[in-house]
């Protein structure tokens, strides 16, 4: 009966035990996360993009995608934990040192952003990404680069999905060790492209052309 009991007690202090014991599920699908940034840019804006756009990839490729919308400040724990960075807005942009060292041990070690000027961003983009690699100017890539031409042909570069100010569509990038780092979209805005239809009004084939360009970053910044 003595040794019963004791069992009885051990198990109920066994079995919380095992239940809180068990590990948080966690999943090694490919996730996009938005930077989070001060200086009063709408950092936040059409957030349905990058899920649209991970749904467009995971029906058109074989890269395992979570299509969720998530945002993550530059000195949160989370930061490091994504391998690929969206950047976007249409304002100012404002980097503490600390963010910038943070921005700069990111790239040097293995991340990769993807910056597109959703007009209006360039001026404090410029600025801003200047202090992380201050050693760097951006430069335009040429239309032989494979991000044009990993997935989908892109011959004449970025598309032009929104005209702004109605210069050529350019693509810039940083490099660290011969590997891009940073690819920057200027007078493009593919981004807008992925957004659901009625949110900009954009033809079915403005949005092929943006998803399938973005497939394209996705693709390239995986595999180099």
């Amino acid at each position: 009966m003595r040794i019963a009991i004791i069992l009885a007690v051990a198990l109920a202090y066994l079995v919380p035990i095992r239940v809180l014991a068990q590990p948080a599920k966690v999943t090694s699908a490919f996730k996009v996360a938005r930077l989070k940034y001060a200086g009063g840019g709408d950092w936040y804006n059409d957030p349905r993009e990058e899920s649209n756009l991970l749904q467009y990839v995971r029906q058109h490729t074989i890269i395992d995608v979570e299509p969720v919308y998530e945002f993550v400040d530059i000195t949160s724990d989370k930061f490091f934990t994504y391998p690929f960075i969206f950047l976007t807005g249409h304002g100012n942009i404002s980097f503490t040192d600390l963010e910038i060292t943070r921005l700069r041990t990111y790239l040097e070690n293995g991340g990769f952003i993807y910056a597109d000027d959703d007009y209006g961003m360039d001026k404090a983009f410029r600025r801003e990404i200047k202090k992380v690699l201050p050693e760097q100017d951006l430069v335009e890539l040429p239309y032989s680069h494979g991000l044009y031409h990993c997935q989908y042909e892109f011959p004449g570069g970025p598309p032009k999905t929104h005209e702004h100010n109605g210069k050529p569509a350019q693509g810039f990038g940083l490099f660290h060790s011969g590997r891009l780092v940073l690819y920057y979209t200027y007078e493009s805005n593919p981004s807008d492209g992925w957004n659901d239809a009625e949110v900009h009004g954009d033809p079915p084939e403005k949005r092929e052309e943006a998803l399938r360009f973005g497939t394209n970053i996705v693709a390239w910044a995986l595999t180099h």
